[in-house]
């Protein structure tokens, strides 16, 4: 089996450093420059939207297909595996962006949005959009365009006009978490961060709730109240979503991915996978050798 590619964010010149907006044609054309196959899983380093202006198809985000159709918009996020529909080369755009751009613009404005909402089981990352959000996507991915093009761009005005589309995307994903207040938007946000980077010291509920500085109950009750999930839910969530990433990327051995993700029992590592998917991590990794196509 073929390992699964890191793909790392390589911007196209100095203005565009931190975000790059790529008309999919253009895209196509340099497919045969790239030293991966994009319609083969692969895992991003930065953030990825794609959105479909014309066509048909799927893309494969996280082991999952997902039918895209005209007036799509896809989000990937960091760290997750995706791969490309070229059976049936939908135009539109593809917008990367890397963490360092994302987090400027947060600076400036709390959109809770890019944090790994893919966690969240009713979160899904395809969205079709309102005929008037096209209408606003479109004019401000051409006035995001412009602004880098000019020999005067300046940075602050990108993080704007980016900002506007998320605001503009946000108000129309709806998710669980949308009656959350402020404080709370953010404190989940910063519980589902916790969780991509502490997920290999532990597993316990309890120590998350610890590192935010609140109980248990309030963790437990907020998540509910963000997702319809419990913490110890969503902490399995992305201990499973590592595992499968992990088995198809590379060749490291069941035994190292255990240790690698704080497992110190292989034999309660293959039961825990087994549970949560109905498949053993071998065969897992078996099944995913010919996925996608």
């Amino acid at each position: 089996m073929k390992s699964v590619p890191n793909v790392e964010f390589r911007a196209p010149s100095i203005k565009k450093a931190g975000v790059e907006i790529l008309d999919l044609e253009t895209f196509y054309t340099k497919l045969s420059k790239c030293d991966f196959c994009p319609s083969q899983p692969h895992r991003i380093n930065y953030f990825c939207f794609i959105y479909i202006v014309e066509g048909e198809g799927g893309h494969f985000v996280d082991f999952k297909y997902h039918p895209f159709k005209k007036g799509s918009f896809i989000f990937v996020n960091k760290h997750q595996v995706h791969a490309f529909d070229l059976k049936s080369r939908p135009k539109g755009k593809m917008i990367n962006i890397t963490e360092e751009f994302l987090n400027s613009i947060l600076t400036n404005i709390r959109i809770p949005f890019f944090t790994p909402t893919h966690l969240v089981s009713t979160q899904q990352p395809l969205l079709t959009l309102s005929t008037s959000l096209v209408d606003t996507c479109d004019n401000l991915l051409f006035e995001i365009n412009k602004a880098q093009e000019c020999e005067t761009e300046a940075p602050f005005l990108v993080q704007l006009l980016f900002s506007a589309l998320l605001v503009a995307l946000a108000a129309e994903r709806k998710t669980d978490a949308q009656h959350l207040s402020e404080v709370q938007a953010l404190r989940f946000q910063q519980f589902l961060l916790l969780i991509e980077s502490k997920a290999a010291h532990t597993r316990d509920a309890s120590d998350y709730a610890e590192m935010l500085h609140i109980s248990y109950k309030s963790l437990n009750q907020l998540c509910k109240q963000a997702s319809g999930q419990t913490v110890k839910q969503l902490i399995d969530a992305h201990a499973i979503l590592e595992i499968k990433r992990r088995l198809i990327i590379g060749s490291a051995k069941i035994q190292e991915i255990a240790y690698e993700l704080g497992f110190d029992d292989v034999t309660y590592f293959v039961k825990f996978f087994k549970r949560h998917t109905h498949l053993t991590p071998s065969q897992f990794k078996d099944s995913a050798a010919t996925s996608p196509s």
